[in-house]
């Protein structure tokens, strides 16, 4: 940019290369079959209120 306020405007060929340059290559787009799929589990169980021994929830 212009040092005295001035904004310069790039037009898109130029503002895709800049970003090339900036950013370099994109990596390879994900492909359908090597998403893995999620499988939801329960939630961690609550540490209790009463914690004076805690040595069972620490070994988890």
């Amino acid at each position: 940019m212009a040092d005295d306020g001035e904004h310069v405007v790039f037009s898109d060929e130029e503002a895709a290369f800049l970003r090339h340059v900036r950013f370099g290559e994109l990596p390879p787009r994900v492909l359908p079959e090597d998403l893995v799929e999620l499988h939801e589990t329960d939630p961690p169980q609550a540490k209790p209120d009463n914690h004076l021994d805690d040595s069972h929830w620490r070994s988890s």
